[in-house]
């Protein structure tokens, strides 16, 4: 019978990772200019002089009641696609979508005329599938007591000492995201699952992560397993007592 694995200790990564909230920020201050038309030739436009056309809003525009929609904050605007494509190499694209950044909103290219400043989590990043270009970005407002709706990336550690996995299982990773409604100060850039205590039948389930007290786990069921350690298809049963 599979066990479930309640001794476990799961964490969020520690500050000091590479990944973490506070040395992802320090990546670059995105910076930003706004526009005030839209369409397919301006964008265009825009792809070729080197800027990626670009809106950052509030959360609740993303919704689908529309009773919940307001246009506050709504910015139209243009990003650096050096800048941009630089901080994409530097934080894998499941970690960018957990990682709030700095953005600073200049008067025009190159101005030194700061018009508006704050906190931004980006939310979809479209490209061309065949070149890898960036066609435009998507970020939400992060400041800080804003709470947001946020696809964490799981990361499991500790395979190499996993007790089942040295009997010849395997590591079934059901979930690769949690989603949390977090206040965006305490956004946790990916969480980690040790599994290096589990044998085969042991599983981590959701209730078992640790995080933040004030990030509220989006799920109907917190006792969904998020990953098991199980017997391969290639290992042969023992066979029957006579």
């Amino acid at each position: 019978m599979s066990r479930w694995c309640r001794s476990l200790k799961t964490v969020v990564q520690n500050p000091n990772s590479p990944f973490s909230q506070t040395s992802s920020s320090s990546y670059h201050t995105i910076q930003a200019i706004p526009r005030e038309c839209t369409g397919s030739r301006i964008a265009a436009r825009d792809r070729a002089q080197g800027r990626i056309p670009a809106v950052v809003l509030s959360q609740n525009l993303l919704q689908k009641n529309p009773q919940n929609r307001s246009p506050a904050r709504k910015q139209l605007l243009t990003t650096e696609r050096k800048q941009m494509q630089a901080i994409l190499n530097s934080v894998d694209l499941p970690f960018f979508y957990s990682t709030t950044f700095p953005l600073q909103i200049r008067a025009g290219s190159g101005s030194s005329v700061l018009l508006e400043s704050g906190k931004v989590l980006p939310v979809k990043v479209h490209k061309n599938e065949e070149t890898g270009s960036i066609f435009n970005l998507v970020f939400v407002w992060a400041d800080d007591g804003t709470e947001l709706k946020v696809d964490v990336p799981v990361v499991f550690k500790g395979e190499d000492n996993c007790p089942g996995l040295k009997k010849g299982g395997r590591l079934n990773q059901i979930r690769t995201t949690l989603k949390y409604l977090c206040p965006a100060e305490h956004i946790p850039p990916k969480i980690e699952v040790d599994v290096s205590n589990l044998d085969i039948g042991d599983k981590v389930l959701m209730n078992d992560v640790e995080v933040h007290p004030s990030l509220k786990l989006l799920s109907k069921n917190e006792n969904m397993p998020i990953c098991k350690i199980t017997v391969t298809n290639s290992e042969t049963p023992e066979p029957a007592a006579p």
